[in-house]
């Protein structure tokens, strides 16, 4: 790792997107355990310091790079079909990894479970963010009269993303990115039927 380089005076944008890259490097080469604010700093060409002043623990910078680029509410699609809605979504939340090893994240995916430490990055990333933006969509299907406002909970939020994360998991398989065949099974087959009327047949 070179390390010779003169702290950055980069700004804003500039200087948190090579901090989110230079955590994902860092994450890929040695993993979350020896991840640490120093390689950080090196790699971004940047000081510990700045990354300091920013975020106080490893945990906080980590969380801070998963959750990069994850839309705002109003930034959500809003297409008038709850379905299309959380399709775009996931897969917005996907492409986001488009450039990273799939070994690093679901390396860093079996040490969050492991590591006490690391617990509020999956709480974080996963039970509250992803799920709160979910909440979102659902809630304004319900006000179109798409679904009924009784099937909105948050257990149900949660479901297209813990069913993503399981399949970064546990299937070796996948070369990449979770397919977006997949996702769209997760959507059509999991997820929707918990939220939309059976409509049977004659």
């Amino acid at each position: 790792m070179k390390t010779d380089h003169t702290p950055s005076r980069r700004r804003g944008e500039a200087l948190e997107r090579a901090i989110v890259t230079a955590v994902w490097e860092e994450l890929a080469e040695v993993g979350y355990a020896k991840l640490t604010m120093e390689g950080v700093a090196a790699r971004a060409h940047t000081s510990k310091p700045v990354l300091y002043r920013r975020w106080s623990t490893r945990v906080q910078l980590v969380v801070a790079a998963m959750t990069y680029g994850v839309p705002t509410r109003d930034e959500l699609p809003d297409t008038g079909d709850l379905r299309s809605d959380v399709l775009t979504l996931l897969r917005q939340l996907e492409s986001r990894f488009d450039d990273l090893p799939t070994d690093a994240i679901r390396g860093l995916m079996f040490e969050v479970l492991g590591d006490p430490e690391a617990v509020a990055i999956r709480e974080y990333v996963v039970q509250t963010r992803c799920e709160d933006l979910i909440m979102v969509l659902l809630e304004r299907a319900a006000a179109r009269g798409e679904i009924d406002p009784a099937k909105i909970s948050r257990r149900i939020a949660r479901v297209p993303k813990d069913i993503i994360r399981s399949e970064y998991l546990t299937r070796a398989d996948f070369n990449g990115r979770v397919p977006d065949d997949v996702i769209t099974e997760i959507v059509d087959e999991v997820f929707l039927p918990l939220v939309r009327p059976v409509v049977r047949g004659d």
